[in-house]
């Protein structure tokens, strides 16, 4: 699947309700899901009785436009989970909530999974005094994240922009822009209304 270049708030309309793909937006009144809150195109007011496999695909594309994740990547990222002892759906969603991009996200750095990613692919975030430019890096606990010198100033005014906003209890903000992995995600820590459980179904059909 190559990059998605059409219009982001599309997606949140098609899979019913707001992903947060757009950062300060998604909590303004400029939101189409709260002004339009229908699926995109001219039969998109239609009423649709969903299949059960259609159902546990809308919940299989909504986790990967969340993480802004392609089909074979997020396939692999449940392969990896599947061979795992332990629950498969807690497994996919530790493995893709440690990636760094999400987690530049989780600590505030960032407005938007995509601008973390961004600042993440410029090579502007260092984990343990090292520069990581790949947003798939995956993260381990005591691992120490830190925002280069070079774009702080883009990470404060991330952190002032949604000054209430509850950091994840396996994160911890050290500094003005550090941040600490304290433990692996729990399923109960991650604010995602996805139900990982269809997921699994999709793939296990």
């Amino acid at each position: 699947m190559g990059r998605y270049i059409e219009a982001t708030c599309r997606l949140c309309r098609r899979e019913g309700g707001k992903l947060f793909l757009k950062g300060e937006k998604c909590y303004s009144e400029k939101c189409p899901v709260a002004r339009r809150s229908y699926a995109p195109g001219q039969h998109g007011k239609l009423p649709v009785r969903a299949s059960e496999y259609q159902i546990r695909l809308r919940e299989k594309q909504k986790a990967r436009r969340i993480y802004g994740l392609g089909e074979r990547q997020f396939a692999k990222y449940f392969d990896f989970a599947a061979r795992r002892k332990g629950d498969t759906g807690e497994k996919l969603l530790q493995s893709i909530e440690r990636r760094l991009d999400n987690v530049v996200y989780r600590l505030g750095f960032g407005t938007s999974r995509q601008a973390a990613r961004q600042m993440v692919r410029n090579g502007g975030i260092q984990v343990n005094d090292r520069k990581v430019n790949i947003p798939s890096y995956e993260v381990k606990i005591e691992d120490r994240i830190k925002v280069a010198p070079k774009i702080v100033p883009l990470a404060k005014a991330a952190l002032e922009k949604f000054p209430d906003r509850v950091l994840p209890a396996w994160v911890s903000l050290t500094g003005e822009a550090e941040g600490k992995i304290l433990s692996l995600p729990k399923s109960e820590e991650i604010d995602t209304s996805l139900e990982v459980n269809l997921i699994v179904e999709y793939y296990s059909r």
